[in-house]
C-alpha cells in the first residue's frame, strides 16, 4: 500500500510539473513572438467598437506591462459564452480564427466557470448593471417606471434591456419599446432627441450622455432585472498558469497606479469596483 501511495504521489507531482513546464513554455513563446493576442468582442460599445474602447485600452496596458505589443482580435459573439470561450480561449474557431492568448470582458461568474473547466476566469476590472436614461425635456422629473408609459423607449434587439422592459408587469410597457439592431444606432437616436428614454447598460448610457444636462441616468427598477450586475474580467486557457499569473500581476499594478480608472474616465464611464 505504501508503494502504491508513493507512486500515486509521484505521478501527481509529475502531472503538475508537466503543467507548469507547459505553461512556462507557452508564456515564453508569447514573449518570443513579442505580441499578446487579445480577443475582444465586435460591436461592444464602449468596450470594443471600431478598433477603440475600454477593453482595447486595457489590453494594450496589460501587454505593455508584460513588455509586449497587443494584437487585437475582434470577433463576433457566439450563441452563448461557452462558444466564445471555446472559440477564443482554449480551442479556436473552425473557420480559422483564434484562439487568443487572453479574452477580455468575460463574466466572472461561478456557474460559467463550472461549465468551462478548460479556462481560467479572473482579474475582474468592472461591474456593469442595467440603467434607464431619460430625456428630461420629454419625460420630465423621474418618478418611476410609469413615467415611460406613452413614451418611445429604445432597447437593443435580443438584450437584457429589451427582455426586462417588455416582460415587466405582464407586458405593460411593451408598446413603448423601439427595437434597434445595434447600441450605437440607438444611442445616436436618443442623443438626437428622437427617443424619450433607453434601457441599456450603465457603461453604454454614461459613455453616450454623461455630463449632458438634457439627460438623466436612473436606476432600472424592473422586477426581473438583476440588481447587482455582473463583474467582468479576463480569461486564459486553464493550463497556461504563468500567463494567468503575469496578467493578474499586471492588472493589480494597473489598478494601483490608477491606469484602469483613467481608461474608464477617458471613455466617459465612471469606474465601478467589481
Amino acid at each position: 500500500m505504501k508503494i502504491k501511495s508513493a507512486f500515486k504521489k509521484l505521478m501527481v507531482g509529475l502531472v503538475f510539473a508537466g503543467l507548469a513546464t507547459t505553461a512556462a513554455a507557452d508564456l515564453e513563446k508569447i514573449k518570443q513572438r513579442g505580441e499578446l493576442k487579445v480577443g475582444v468582442y465586435l460591436d461592444n460599445f464602449p468596450f470594443s467598437d471600431k478598433d477603440m474602447g475600454i477593453d482595447i485600452d486595457i489590453a494594450k496596458a496589460i501587454a505593455a506591462k508584460l513588455g509586449l505589443k497587443a494584437g487585437i482580435l475582434p470577433f463576433p459573439a457566439g450563441e452563448n459564452l461557452n462558444d466564445d470561450l471555446r472559440n477564443m480561449v482554449w480551442k479556436g474557431h473552425y473557420l480559422g480564427y483564434g484562439p487568443a492568448d487572453i479574452l477580455m470582458h468575460v463574466p466572472v461568474d461561478k456557474e460559467l466557470m463550472a461549465r468551462n473547466d478548460k479556462v481560467e476566469i479572473f482579474a475582474p476590472y468592472y461591474r456593469d448593471s442595467l440603467r434607464i436614461a431619460i430625456n428630461k425635456k420629454s419625460v420630465g422629473q423621474w418618478s418611476g417606471l410609469d413615467g415611460l408609459l406613452g413614451k418611445s423607449v429604445g432597447v437593443e434587439k435580443v438584450s437584457l434591456g429589451a427582455w426586462v422592459l417588455m416582460s415587466e408587469e405582464s407586458g405593460k410597457y411593451r408598446d413603448t419599446a423601439k427595437i434597434f439592431e445595434s447600441v450605437p444606432t440607438m444611442l445616436e437616436q436618443f442623443k438626437a432627441g428622437k427617443l424619450d428614454a433607453i434601457v441599456t447598460f450603465k457603461s453604454q448610457a454614461e459613455a453616450a450622455v454623461m455630463g449632458n444636462n438634457d439627460f438623466e441616468i436612473v436606476p432600472a427598477s424592473f422586477q426581473r432585472g438583476p440588481r447587482q450586475g455582473t463583474p467582468v474580467g479576463v480569461s486564459v486557457k486553464r493550463d497556461n498558469l504563468d500567463l494567468a499569473r503575469a496578467v493578474q500581476l499586471a492588472m493589480n499594478e494597473l489598478v494601483a497606479e490608477g491606469v484602469i480608472k483613467s481608461i474608464f474616465e477617458k471613455h466617459n464611464v465612471a469606474p465601478v469596483s467589481p
